[in-house]
């Protein structure tokens, strides 16, 4: 015999040692309880059938079934000594037994899939969800979380999927908000995959920690690798050093929120403006009061800033500028004509639809 062959016959005897000398524990259970309900079935019915001819296959498993799990409704019962000892005794023993050993079976697997969820063990295959890259703290997460939901662009049903590196088990309390968790190094394919980064919509990158040059580089690398799997995905990526920007740019990350730069503006405008910060928390949070909001327009004809600012006044929304060419532009001229392509700037309390400007 050839090595081929030797090999095969290898393969052959593993299989046969795994799948049927050594059945997997569900097969067992399934085989024990299967020989059990025959042996219950076929004795109840030899024993009992000569004084009750009236019994049938179907009257002798249901007799099986209720002492098994020791219901014992009395509708059937063995009158015979025989039945009583050979048949009715074994089945009350026996059924405990695999009962038990069923119960165990299954209470382990349900601790083993929980235990495997919550150390970010398994994959996921969501559609259009949210991949939050990078566990920054129970507060951050949750907050943003918490913001997401308020909006109907979101959703409060849309899949969240955390991935991290370094967290031993998620946060019951993410866990109890729906949060699925993967861990692994969120720069390999394999942990991206897991994720369902190819069929994500959006991608949050969070910073780990301020200051650290290692973090900021993290940050890049994942932004290259989400790249690289999916171009449609709407990347974020959260930054604290102004020359991060760029390479995050070049990266091909969607939007960039360089913390540091939001820390010295509000800073120094609640010096010189006080109360700045609880504006700007107002127009900035949706859990409550008025929001920017940054709207499509669509355009019939000519139109001037004047026709969207009263458009939007008729929706109960303040029209304050113009998203043009990735640029801003506030307290334009009412005069100021419209382009297509043109994004309204716009506080109100509810989310808008497209803008229609005939």
């Amino acid at each position: 015999m050839g090595e081929t062959g030797q090999m095969m016959l290898l393969l052959i005897r593993a299989y046969l040692r795994q799948m049927v000398f050594v059945p997997a524990v569900p097969i067992r259970v399934f085989f024990l309880l299967a020989a059990i309900l025959l042996y219950g079935t076929t004795g109840f019915l030899y024993f009992e059938l000569p004084q009750n001819p009236d019994l049938s296959w179907s009257d002798g498993l249901w007799y099986s079934v209720v002492t098994m799990t020791t219901v014992g409704y009395g509708d059937f019962f063995p009158k015979s000594s025989a039945g009583r000892f050979f048949i009715g005794a074994p089945l009350m023993v026996l059924g405990i037994g695999l009962l038990g050993y069923t119960l165990s079976v299954v209470a382990a697997a349900l601790i083993t899939a929980k235990n495997k969820e919550i150390r970010g063990m398994n994959a996921f295959q969501l559609k259009q969800h949210l991949v939050i890259f990078n566990y920054a703290g129970l507060t951050k997460v949750d907050g943003l979380l918490s913001e997401l939901r308020r909006d109907p662009v979101f959703g409060r049903h849309t899949g969240v999927i955390l991935v991290d590196s370094d967290l031993e088990e998620l946060p019951q309390e993410l866990a109890e908000l729906g949060v699925h968790y993967v861990r692994g190094n969120p720069t390999r394919d394999e942990t991206l995959t897991r994720a369902g980064i190819d069929t994500a919509a959006h991608a949050v990158i969070l910073s780990r920690r301020s200051g650290d040059p290692n973090a900021e580089t993290l940050n890049v690398s994942i932004a290259l690798a989400i790249e690289a799997r999916s171009r449609k995905i709407n990347t974020v990526v959260e930054c604290f050093d102004p020359a991060t920007e760029e390479l995050l740019r070049k990266a091909g990350a969607d939007r960039i929120v360089c913390i540091s730069r939001f820390d010295s503006h509000f800073v120094s405008q609640e010096l010189l403006n006080p109360g700045t910060q609880e504006v700007m928390d107002e127009l900035l949070s949706n859990a409550a009061g008025q929001q920017i909001y940054i709207t499509p327009v669509t355009l019939s004809g000519v139109s001037t800033f004047s026709d969207l600012a009263d458009a939007c006044g008729s929706l109960g929304h303040i029209a304050v500028g113009l998203r043009r060419a990735g640029k801003s532009m506030l307290n334009i001229g009412r005069t100021f004509p419209l382009q297509t392509g043109d994004l309204a700037i716009t506080i109100g309390p509810a989310r808008l639809g497209p803008v229609v400007l005939k």
